[in-house]
């Protein structure tokens, strides 16, 4: 799956529990969602994209893919 399209994938889902007041539960939200959703090949590639680069995702989206990595 191409890196734009998981990248839009993410800020989509982080728009959705941007509503959230407490931008740590937020985050958790977009965590666990990513994880009971995404193939391990999606996620490993937006983690590494977020690693490397990450430039075009949401603060929320990036806080949320850096809990993800940290398992």
């Amino acid at each position: 799956m191409k890196i734009k399209i998981l990248i839009r994938m993410a800020n989509d889902i982080s728009a959705f529990f941007n509503a959230d007041s407490n931008k740590e539960i937020a985050a958790d939200g977009v965590a666990k969602h990513i994880l009971r959703s995404w193939d391990p090949r999606m996620r490993h590639n937006i983690i590494t994209y977020c690693q490397e680069d990450g430039s075009e995702l949401s603060e929320l989206a990036k806080t949320a893919i850096i809990k993800l990595s940290q398992g």
